[in-house]
């Protein structure tokens, strides 16, 4: 499964009420690859609001038994 996620240095974005906040990667929010464009407008926000360092990244997942 690969998700797009947003980073700000070595912290992850999570929105709460519309507002980012920086994170852990266990608290981040995700987004499926389809919502890209979402993705891109939450990034420019981000930027706007002074955040540094901001990209994305794809989080590739995979599922294996144990």
């Amino acid at each position: 499964m690969e998700l797009l996620i947003l980073k700000s240095g070595q912290d992850y974005i999570r929105f709460k009420d519309h507002e980012p906040i920086l994170v852990s990667i266990d608290k981040a929010s995700v987004f499926p690859l389809n919502q890209m464009k979402v993705v891109q407008r939450h990034e420019f926000h981000i930027k706007e609001q002074g955040f540094a360092n901001v990209g994305i990244k794809k989080l590739v997942l995979t599922e294996e038994d144990i």
